[in-house]
């Protein structure tokens, strides 16, 4: 959840920010002006709060010398009266501007670009360089039968696949692969629950606004995980962590379920965009201070993980209009794929700084206080993209698929 206070201490560079976001303007206007409405009636409560106080000890020194204090005793009763009925309008416009910041964005960094889309994202790095072929290469749904989409789509629907054989095995593979990887670089690996509960997605900013994407348990307070940064980073959902333990820096593998609402008529060839799917991802929790370090150790590990493999690929920055909901950062690594003759994404990592957090209620010991931490997470990868990268990139003239160097021994 965004940090209202900002609000009332930097109000346009806030509305500013929000705008950029691409924020619903009616949303924003309801934000405002149910923002400045509380913050006038907050003061007619503090002053009525004020008088009821003065009055008491007014009351008290009367009857202490022995005056007549019927008076000021009516003029309490009705004050508070009014007291009460000024609390019930505050609680009232609190609970509803909460309600309207549950579908609030995060404010965006102040080195995030402003744009409209992908178009405006800013190519920051590149790293390998795409390999050349002597023939034309094919893209991975016209290079194996053992990539069904045939059967996948018989026994569950579009956008659904079944791995067969090298396929299969070769998916494993990477899975193993990326787990070790990431381990080796300081992440720990967890294993999580694929079914999660409302307040856990709300945690991390997917309910309420995103519920149309999530496939739901009926009649039960159960969903299945869009990303398994939602079950890792809710691991200390309203908890108090000890200092000495941050960062806390986890990896896991899951199958990740999202309807793709909105990503109708795009992708529908191949295994690009799935309603099921498989990723390796990393999640941080750390102190505000450390975040940007840490959100730059995640990103290396990711690129260096695709180096590993021999794909060539570049860091974008994203633009303010391409950023995701709780995003206040985020570098996409986007691979090189033959078959499309274009950078695809095949990792997003985000700062979220304490937006998670403060929906999640995850803070730390910070001296004698407590402070919220700054929650950041990202893909290592997405297993299937990374599968179509390493198929489409290692495809040879005959149509067989040559296997990097690393993955051999996970063969």
């Amino acid at each position: 959840m965004i940090n209202l206070k900002l609000l009332e201490s930097n109000f346009d560079e806030f509305n500013k920010k929000l705008k950029a976001k691409k924020i619903d303007e009616i949303l924003l206007k309801n934000l405002v002006d149910t923002f400045v409405t509380l913050r006038k009636e907050r003061q007619e409560l503090e002053a009525l709060q004020a008088m009821q106080n003065t009055k008491s000890k007014e009351i008290g020194e009367l009857t202490r010398k022995g005056a007549d204090v019927s008076g000021l005793k009516d003029e309490l009763s009705k004050n508070k009266e009014a007291l009460a009925k000024q609390n019930e309008v505050v609680r009232e416009l609190d609970e509803k501007l909460s309600k309207i910041a549950d579908n609030v964005p995060n404010i965006i960094d102040d080195d995030v670009p402003f744009g409209d889309d992908e178009n405006d994202n800013v190519c920051i790095k590149t790293v390998l360089t795409p390999p050349s072929f002597d023939f034309t290469p094919k893209a991975h749904y016209e290079l194996t039968s053992e990539l069904d989409f045939e059967r996948g789509a018989k026994i569950s629907g579009s956008r659904f696949t079944i791995l067969r054989g090298d396929m299969a095995k070769l998916s494993r593979a990477l899975v193993n692969y990326m787990i070790d990887f990431n381990q080796s670089r300081g992440f720990e690996l967890v294993n999580v629950p694929f079914f999660v509960n409302s307040n856990t997605l709300y945690g991390t900013g997917q309910l309420p606004k995103f519920e149309n994407d999530l496939y739901k348990v009926a009649d039960e307070d159960l969903y299945l995980i869009p990303t398994s940064e939602v079950p890792v980073t809710n691991i200390y959902n309203d908890e108090i962590l000890d200092e000495s333990a941050l960062p806390i820096k986890f990896t896991c593998y899951s199958a990740c379920f999202r309807k793709e609402a909105g990503s109708a008529g795009r992708d529908t060839r191949g295994m690009i965009r799935q309603h099921q799917f498989e990723k390796v991802e990393l999640v941080s929790i750390t102190k505000p201070q450390d975040s940007d370090r840490v959100l730059q150790e995640m990103i290396d590990c990711a690129s260096d993980l695709l180096t590993s493999l021999g794909l060539a690929h570049r860091h974008m920055l994203l633009c303010s209009g391409d950023l995701g909901f709780g995003a206040a950062k985020t570098i996409d690594l986007e691979v090189w794929l033959p078959g499309q003759n274009k950078y695809r994404e095949i990792s997003s990592i985000s700062n979220t700084r304490d937006f998670q957090a403060r929906r999640a209620k995850i803070r730390y010991k910070d001296g004698k206080k407590n402070a919220l931490v700054h929650t950041l997470n990202g893909s290592s990868l997405a297993v299937g993209r990374t599968l179509i990268a390493i198929v489409e990139n290692y495809q040879q003239e005959d149509g067989s698929i040559a296997i990097p160097e690393v993955l051999k021994r996970y063969m």
